[in-house]
């Protein structure tokens, strides 16, 4: 099986094609090497650093369109370091979260705390999507905008009836950058730079908006413990200074830096939508247009644009197929480990190039077909 020699015409350029972290553009890493590679070593106190951060954060609020009175802050940690940080720094009382997935579970299971009320979870199978309502006494909801593990996204959009003062906040690790959105309909729009940004990880990042901010500083105020780690105000103090409370990953801001360059000159959030939905609907169509493929999430209202996730007939081993493509170069299609499905997941991050994607599909058919 894994002897199984896929012809050149079906190998991508890149065969890269994980739903994070990203294939990098090569542009990115000679940069990098020739500029980037300066910044190593030295403190991230001092001007050159502090203004690869400041470059990073205006080109993000470029990139978001700009929205009035919000900042970009940003951490040590990843988003999985930020859940705990918005559970200790930014929730008040009362959540509501949805789960159709993973990740969704995973804030939702930071909420239940000892200096919380038991949240609400509304839970739906893997590959649904489903809508938060109005409760009263809420004065956070919480969604992915992007499930990463099934391929489903959601609109960007605030909870019509909700209590006045209530904070939107939406888990766009998988899709800032590469899915556009209106601001004003979220406070907090977190994100890892792992994904759309092709960066490295362990850095957290959030837009937020006057109300989210005002609310950090509420509540470290009030008499809760908030670990200095986990602090909001701590990081929002620090961003303001174009910093964090400890030494941030350097390459990863460079990457990052690059990328979110590289978006804006070729038309911003706009342009990258463009490239990720014409990258995604050639996978869906040939899915749809296959005997032995099929989308995961049967919605195409629901399908994301970054996240691919193709189911396969029973008489066809996705895994096997993952298999050859892997000894062909082609890595990382596998689906989520834990979703326990017949399928391949694709990223479509707003790095990858469509020819690489047409390749893709190419190779897929070629591999079924031997397999027999």
């Amino acid at each position: 099986m894994s002897d199984i020699k896929i012809p050149a015409e079906f190998i991508p350029a890149d065969g890269r094609f994980g739903c994070g972290p990203s294939r990098l553009r090569p542009a990115q890493i000679a940069a990098f090497a020739s500029e980037g590679a300066k910044l190593m070593g030295t403190s991230h106190r001092q001007a050159p650093v502090k203004n690869l951060v400041k470059r990073v954060q205006d080109g993000l609020l470029e990139l978001f369109h700009n929205p009035a009175g919000y900042e970009i802050v940003l951490g040590n940690g990843g988003s999985t370091a930020f859940w705990d940080a918005a559970a200790f720094s930014l929730v008040e009382k009362k959540a509501q979260t949805l789960v159709h997935g993973e990740f969704g579970n995973k804030f939702a299971s930071a909420l239940n705390n000892p200096w919380l009320e038991k949240p609400t979870v509304i839970n739906g199978e893997p590959g649904s999507r489903l809508e938060l309502r109005a409760e009263a006494g809420v004065d956070s909801y919480a969604y992915p905008q992007n499930e990463t593990s099934t391929g489903v996204v959601a609109p960007v959009k605030r909870v019509a009836g909700a209590d006045s003062g209530a904070l939107m906040f939406t888990d766009a690790t998988s899709a800032a950058g590469g899915i556009d959105f209106d601001a004003k309909e979220t406070d907090v729009y977190y994100f890892a730079p792992q994904k759309n940004f092709a960066s490295d990880g362990g850095l957290w990042f959030a837009l937020m908006s006057p109300a989210a901010l005002e609310r950090a500083e509420k509540i470290h105020a009030s008499d809760r413990y908030i670990p200095e780690f986990l602090s909001v105000k701590t990081a929002i103090d620090n961003s303001r200074l174009n910093q964090t409370l400890n030494t941030p990953a350097i390459a990863t801001l460079f990457l990052l830096a690059d990328q979110i360059d590289w978006m804006n000159s070729n038309g911003g959030l706009a342009w990258a939508d463009a490239r990720t939905k014409t990258a995604s609907d050639h996978l869906y169509q040939w899915a749809d247009a296959s005997a032995y493929a099929t989308p995961f999430v049967s919605n195409p209202d629901h399908r994301s644009q970054v996240v691919v996730t193709i189911d396969f007939d029973e008489k066809i081993d996705a895994a096997a197929i993952a298999k050859v493509l892997r000894a062909n170069g082609i890595v990382d299609t596998d689906p989520y480990r834990k979703l326990g499905r017949n399928q391949l997941r694709i990223a479509t991050f707003t790095a990858m190039e469509l020819a690489d994607v047409q390749a893709l599909t190419g190779a897929i058919d070629y591999v079924v077909a031997q397999l027999g």
